[in-house]
């Protein structure tokens, strides 16, 4: 049990574990308590602003000089001579469900001059603390599932990405509008578009959430699960 962000894990999971939990306790609580309230009358898939928005070359310079004498901090956008940009996105991580993650579990020792054989690969599973957060370096063209992909692997998430989806939200008029991201949508172009407000625009990374099951996304053992439970 984590003394500040109230993660807890198996005795025998410590060492799997592979997050940042540095943080004043008790902020996440609070973060908590407001998210509630905003999104008491959320609408899901409201489109942006923004979202058809097109730029030319000079108006893609004058955006990135105007995002970056707004931000607070080192993480500026940076204008390519093919005409691209590269910047940093901030992704929340509000997971409900454990992911999963790899798990080596060594045979027994061999006598020697017997060769070794390799470690039997094993999942182990665990909740991600709340308010965890990642930043990622893309380009101008980086997608939405790339963006997804580049996530998981940067937490060892072994799970189908197609578990997951990478949602827009804005706050406005004391509510919070969400909207799935296509997996084509460049999420660093709606940045820059939007400026460096969270309260404008920020992402999030969450269940996929259909309404109809995608079977595909799950393995065999997982599948037999649901068979027992069924049964």
């Amino acid at each position: 049990l984590s003394p500040d962000c109230s993660f807890t894990c198996h005795y025998r999971c410590r060492a799997l574990v592979r997050l940042d939990c540095s943080g004043p306790p008790g902020a996440s609580d609070e973060d908590d308590g407001d998210e509630q309230v905003l999104e008491k009358d959320t609408n899901v898939d409201e489109p942006s602003e923004w979202e058809k928005t097109e730029l030319d070359q000079a108006q893609v310079e004058q955006r990135i000089k105007e995002y970056n004498s707004q931000i607070n901090s080192n993480l500026f956008m940076s204008l390519n001579k093919d005409g691209s940009y590269t910047g940093f996105i901030k992704v929340q991580l509000k997971l409900v469900r454990p992911v999963s993650v790899p798990a080596t579990k060594r045979g027994p020792a061999l006598p020697a001059g017997r060769p070794h054989t390799q470690g039997v690969k094993r999942r182990t599973s665990f909740y991600l603390p709340k308010g965890t957060v990642k930043h990622l370096h893309i380009l101008s063209h980086t997608r939405a599932s790339e963006v997804i992909d580049a996530l998981l692997r940067k937490f060892t998430v072994v799970d189908n990405p197609r578990k997951f989806a990478l949602f827009e939200r804005s706050e406005k008029d004391e509510q919070v509008y969400l909207r799935k991201l296509g997996d084509d949508e460049q999420p660093l172009r709606l940045r820059l578009l939007a400026g460096p407000s969270e309260k404008v625009l920020s992402f999030v990374l969450k269940e996929n959430e259909t309404g109809e099951v995608n079977w595909d996304a799950f393995t065999l053992p997982e599948l037999h699960n649901f068979l027992r439970i069924l049964q």
